[in-house]
């Protein structure tokens, strides 16, 4: 059986202190509420994804991703302080639509429970 990779330890650490970061370091007001739902890294631990939802509706998923693309060198300078690696990893964002696609699944069920 095969053990608890080094890259999904890393994907959970990286998820929580990113959350952190977030919370209490950046001062941008888009960003506020933000919810970071997954992290996926790279087997080589070179590359992360982190996905990420707006817990407030507040602001489009396009101004959410230009607000964290201006943000991504602070937060990974704040990762290097908090993580004993050799490499920090280079952050990507990417918006987790999986919600919406629920929503959405959930409004035609109760649409065509409607129907009947």
């Amino acid at each position: 059986m095969k053990g608890y990779q080094r890259s999904e330890r890393l994907s959970d650490l990286i998820q929580r202190e990113v959350a952190d970061i977030l919370q209490k370091r950046v001062k941008d007001p888009r960003l506020q509420g933000l919810t970071i739902t997954a992290v996926k890294v790279s087997g080589d631990l070179r590359h992360a994804t982190i996905f990420y939802r707006d817990t407030f509706r507040k602001e489009e998923p396009s101004v959410l991703g230009d607000a964290l693309g201006k943000a991504t060198g602070f937060i990974r300078r704040e990762l290097a302080g908090r993580l004993y690696l050799r490499y920090t990893p280079k952050l990507s964002f990417s918006y987790d639509d999986s919600a919406d696609y629920g929503e959405k699944i959930d409004r035609l069920l109760r649409m065509l429970d409607e129907e009947k």
